[in-house]
């Protein structure tokens, strides 16, 4: 059985800084591409970055460049989401997921498993 569960997220204010981790089970987790995704409250989800399956290559979304860093530890089957500056506009629960592919996927139907999501409020 494939798990996938998300951690990291919490409450804090702009400007702060949260790291998610998600921990894979069930799957060989350096053959899938990994990705992170959000959903506000009466917004569709949406893509926040990817990371190759090697670790070797990854992609953000341009509203995060240079403030969200995607990185994975294939020895400990997680993945991890490093978010500095934190806006009110980022308010919104984080979801992983996992690919069956080696490159960066931006496309949420790419994605076969799914986590349950972790909530991420900013306060400003």
């Amino acid at each position: 059985q494939v798990r996938l569960v998300e951690s990291g997220g919490g409450l804090v204010q702009a400007g702060g800084s949260l790291r998610l981790s998600c921990v894979a089970s069930g799957l060989p987790f350096s053959n899938y591409a990994m990705g992170w995704f959000r959903q506000a409250p009466g917004k569709e989800r949406e893509f926040v970055a990817s990371i190759s399956a090697s670790g070797g290559s990854f992609e953000c979304a341009d509203s995060v460049k240079g403030r969200f860093t995607i990185s994975r530890d294939n020895a400990k089957n997680t993945v991890y989401l490093q978010m500095l500056d934190l806006k009110p506009e980022n308010t919104a629960v984080y979801y992983c997921a996992a690919a069956f592919r080696r490159s960066t996927q931006k496309n949420a139907s790419q994605y076969t498993y799914w986590g349950q999501g972790t909530q991420v409020t900013v306060s400003s």
